[in-house]
């Protein structure tokens, strides 16, 4: 990811101008990671958190094509259909593009490293609310735990600064039920 602190705030590197700022321009690594070197950080936490929540579609058991029993039963995956509306209902958590800007932003995961943080529960509220998805029993135990959507404060602040205006801070309040 480009992202970085610029002048204590998230921000995409990518995307940050030089003729925005007049005067000082501090640089620094995101916040709330440990530093790997200069501007790197250690996205290990972050990329666990994603990987945690199953970020794809989980079917539901359906008999193969050809009417054989398939070996492996993750490829009896049912073909469902999607409307527009449907679509609608997650598309908006569907565009994060993985930055991390809301990990930097959020004080909840300065205070606690182990937190699932914004982007993780963004990810999964969005495979919860596709109709194609049958996962949602085993992304709400990892939501409802420890570190899921119960420790955040709400400050909001993760959605302020999402550059794709993704709103994981709706998605997290929507995921307490």
């Amino acid at each position: 990811s480009c992202g970085m602190m610029v002048n204590n705030k998230p921000k995409l590197a990518c995307k940050t101008f030089l003729r925005d700022y007049s005067g000082h321009m501090r640089i620094e690594p995101l916040a709330n990671f440990p530093i790997e070197r200069d501007l790197v950080v250690d996205l290990s936490h972050f990329i666990e958190s994603l990987e945690a929540i199953k970020p794809y579609i989980i079917g539901n058991e359906a008999p193969a094509l050809d009417g054989k029993p398939h070996p492996s039963k993750e490829l009896q995956v049912s073909r469902t259909k999607q409307t527009p509306a449907q679509l609608e209902k997650y598309r908006q958590f569907s565009m994060c593009i993985n930055c991390g800007l809301c990990y930097a932003a959020c004080p909840q995961f300065g205070l606690n490293p182990e937190f699932l943080g914004p982007a993780a529960i963004t990810m999964a509220h969005r495979y919860n609310l596709d109709n194609r998805d049958h996962g949602k029993a085993k992304r709400m135990s990892l939501l409802n735990g420890k570190n899921g959507v119960w420790s955040c404060t709400f400050v909001g602040y993760c959605s302020e600064v999402c550059p794709k205006h993704v709103d994981p801070a709706s998605a997290i309040n929507q995921g307490k039920v």
